[in-house]
Protein backbone atom coordinates (compact mmCIF):
# COMPACT_ATOMS: atom_id res chain seq x y z
CA UNK A 1 0.00 0.00 0.00
CA UNK A 2 1.32 3.40 -0.96
CA UNK A 3 2.64 5.72 2.05
CA UNK A 4 0.25 8.63 0.59
CA UNK A 5 -3.43 9.83 1.43
CA UNK A 6 -4.55 7.18 -1.23
CA UNK A 7 -5.40 3.75 -0.52
CA UNK A 8 -5.98 1.42 -3.21
CA UNK A 9 -8.44 -1.50 -2.28
CA UNK A 10 -9.62 -4.41 -5.20
CA UNK A 11 -8.61 -1.49 -7.81
CA UNK A 12 -10.24 0.85 -6.22
CA UNK A 13 -8.57 4.51 -4.35
CA UNK A 14 -9.75 5.51 -0.90
CA UNK A 15 -8.56 8.62 0.07
CA UNK A 16 -6.76 8.31 3.68
CA UNK A 17 -9.75 8.57 6.47
CA UNK A 18 -10.15 11.78 8.55
CA UNK A 19 -9.70 11.13 12.19
CA UNK A 20 -10.24 13.14 15.45
CA UNK A 21 -10.19 12.86 18.96
CA UNK A 22 -11.67 9.50 19.68
CA UNK A 23 -9.66 6.68 20.88
CA UNK A 24 -9.76 4.73 17.65
CA UNK A 25 -10.40 1.63 19.23
CA UNK A 26 -13.62 3.14 20.49
CA UNK A 27 -14.25 3.56 16.82
CA UNK A 28 -13.56 0.20 15.91
CA UNK A 29 -15.76 -1.09 18.79
CA UNK A 30 -18.48 1.20 18.43
CA UNK A 31 -18.76 0.18 14.37
CA UNK A 32 -19.19 -3.22 15.72
CA UNK A 33 -21.79 -2.29 18.46
CA UNK A 34 -23.82 -0.12 15.69
CA UNK A 35 -23.63 -3.41 13.38
CA UNK A 36 -25.08 -5.82 15.99
CA UNK A 37 -27.54 -3.55 16.77
CA UNK A 38 -28.90 -3.58 13.86
CA UNK A 39 -28.39 -7.65 13.75
CA UNK A 40 -30.69 -8.09 16.84
CA UNK A 41 -33.64 -7.28 13.84
CA UNK A 42 -32.40 -9.42 11.02
CA UNK A 43 -33.85 -12.72 12.29
CA UNK A 44 -37.14 -11.34 10.39
CA UNK A 45 -34.82 -10.76 6.94
CA UNK A 46 -37.30 -12.45 4.71
CA UNK A 47 -34.75 -13.98 1.98
CA UNK A 48 -34.44 -11.74 -0.71
CA UNK A 49 -31.14 -9.55 -1.10
CA UNK A 50 -31.16 -5.95 -0.61
CA UNK A 51 -29.88 -3.89 -3.17
CA UNK A 52 -27.11 -0.66 -1.93
CA UNK A 53 -25.49 1.33 -4.93
CA UNK A 54 -24.28 -1.29 -7.50
CA UNK A 55 -24.11 -4.72 -5.10
CA UNK A 56 -27.02 -6.67 -3.11
CA UNK A 57 -26.16 -7.61 1.08
CA UNK A 58 -27.89 -9.86 3.25
CA UNK A 59 -27.48 -10.17 6.92
CA UNK A 60 -24.86 -12.69 6.86
CA UNK A 61 -22.81 -11.00 4.01
CA UNK A 62 -22.92 -8.10 6.22
CA UNK A 63 -21.00 -9.85 9.16
CA UNK A 64 -18.30 -11.63 6.74
CA UNK A 65 -17.95 -8.35 4.79
CA UNK A 66 -17.42 -7.07 8.19
CA UNK A 67 -14.94 -9.35 10.06
CA UNK A 68 -13.07 -10.05 6.39
CA UNK A 69 -12.59 -6.06 6.94
CA UNK A 70 -11.37 -6.60 10.73
CA UNK A 71 -9.00 -9.36 9.56
CA UNK A 72 -7.35 -7.83 6.63
CA UNK A 73 -6.35 -4.59 8.46
CA UNK A 74 -5.66 -6.64 11.86
CA UNK A 75 -2.82 -8.89 9.81
CA UNK A 76 -1.49 -5.75 7.89
CA UNK A 77 -0.96 -3.81 11.19
CA UNK A 78 0.58 -7.10 12.38
CA UNK A 79 2.88 -7.62 9.55
CA UNK A 80 4.33 -3.90 9.28
CA UNK A 81 4.64 -3.91 13.09
CA UNK A 82 7.22 -7.18 12.27
CA UNK A 83 8.87 -5.06 9.70
CA UNK A 84 6.88 -7.25 6.51
CA UNK A 85 5.02 -6.24 3.63
CA UNK A 86 1.19 -7.46 4.48
CA UNK A 87 -0.25 -10.23 2.70
CA UNK A 88 -2.17 -9.35 -0.54
CA UNK A 89 -6.22 -8.76 -0.15
CA UNK A 90 -7.94 -11.92 -1.36
CA UNK A 91 -11.31 -11.35 -0.24
CA UNK A 92 -13.93 -11.64 -3.25
CA UNK A 93 -15.16 -8.84 -1.55
CA UNK A 94 -19.14 -7.36 -1.47
CA UNK A 95 -19.03 -7.16 -5.14
CA UNK A 96 -19.63 -10.52 -4.41
CA UNK A 97 -22.71 -12.63 -3.04
CA UNK A 98 -22.29 -16.37 -2.06
CA UNK A 99 -24.52 -18.53 -1.13
CA UNK A 100 -24.34 -18.90 2.10
CA UNK A 101 -24.64 -15.06 2.30
CA UNK A 102 -28.55 -16.04 1.41
CA UNK A 103 -29.17 -18.35 4.30
CA UNK A 104 -31.72 -17.62 6.58
CA UNK A 105 -30.29 -15.44 9.91
CA UNK A 106 -31.02 -17.50 12.81
CA UNK A 107 -30.98 -16.40 16.92
CA UNK A 108 -27.52 -18.85 16.68
CA UNK A 109 -26.29 -16.80 14.00
CA UNK A 110 -26.64 -13.70 15.69
CA UNK A 111 -25.31 -15.13 18.79
CA UNK A 112 -22.26 -16.61 16.65
CA UNK A 113 -21.83 -13.15 14.99
CA UNK A 114 -21.81 -11.39 18.59
CA UNK A 115 -19.54 -13.31 20.08
CA UNK A 116 -16.62 -13.40 16.71
CA UNK A 117 -17.02 -9.94 15.90
CA UNK A 118 -16.47 -8.57 19.87
CA UNK A 119 -13.59 -10.96 20.25
CA UNK A 120 -12.42 -9.27 16.70
CA UNK A 121 -13.62 -5.47 18.63
CA UNK A 122 -11.49 -6.50 21.77
CA UNK A 123 -8.31 -7.98 19.55
CA UNK A 124 -8.04 -4.35 18.27
CA UNK A 125 -8.84 -2.78 21.24
CA UNK A 126 -5.76 -4.13 22.97
CA UNK A 127 -3.38 -4.16 19.83
CA UNK A 128 -4.38 -0.45 19.83
CA UNK A 129 -4.06 -0.02 23.29
CA UNK A 130 -0.25 -1.48 23.55
CA UNK A 131 0.84 1.52 21.02
CA UNK A 132 2.12 4.85 22.03
CA UNK A 133 0.66 7.82 20.11
CA UNK A 134 3.65 7.94 18.13
CA UNK A 135 3.08 4.55 16.73
CA UNK A 136 -0.88 5.05 15.92
CA UNK A 137 0.22 8.40 13.84
CA UNK A 138 4.09 7.47 12.33
CA UNK A 139 3.17 3.95 11.73
CA UNK A 140 5.51 1.80 10.11
CA UNK A 141 5.98 0.45 6.60
CA UNK A 142 3.65 1.69 3.45
CA UNK A 143 0.59 2.48 3.76
CA UNK A 144 -2.20 4.54 6.36
CA UNK A 145 -0.87 4.88 9.63
CA UNK A 146 -2.90 2.83 12.54
CA UNK A 147 -4.89 5.55 13.63
CA UNK A 148 -6.54 6.23 10.08
CA UNK A 149 -6.59 2.26 9.77
CA UNK A 150 -9.25 2.03 13.23
CA UNK A 151 -10.85 5.28 11.36
CA UNK A 152 -11.39 3.50 8.44
CA UNK A 153 -12.50 0.36 9.75
CA UNK A 154 -15.65 2.47 10.92
CA UNK A 155 -16.78 3.10 7.26
CA UNK A 156 -17.88 -0.85 7.61
CA UNK A 157 -20.50 0.07 9.02
CA UNK A 158 -21.77 0.29 5.41
CA UNK A 159 -22.60 -3.59 5.17
CA UNK A 160 -24.82 -3.61 8.06
CA UNK A 161 -26.18 -0.23 7.09
CA UNK A 162 -27.16 -1.67 3.88
CA UNK A 163 -29.00 -4.45 5.17
CA UNK A 164 -30.64 -1.97 7.84
CA UNK A 165 -33.22 -2.61 10.68
CA UNK A 166 -35.46 -4.94 9.67
CA UNK A 167 -39.16 -5.22 11.34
Amino acid sequence: MPKDPAHTVGGMTDEAPATDERDPAAVVTAMIEHLLELAETWTAWDGRPLPADDRVYAPHKAIRRTADHLIDHLAELEARLAGRRPEPDRWHASASTTPADLAAFTAEDLDEARSRLRRLGRIWTDRLGALSPAQLDHSPGEGWTFRQLAFHLEGSVHYADSVGKLR
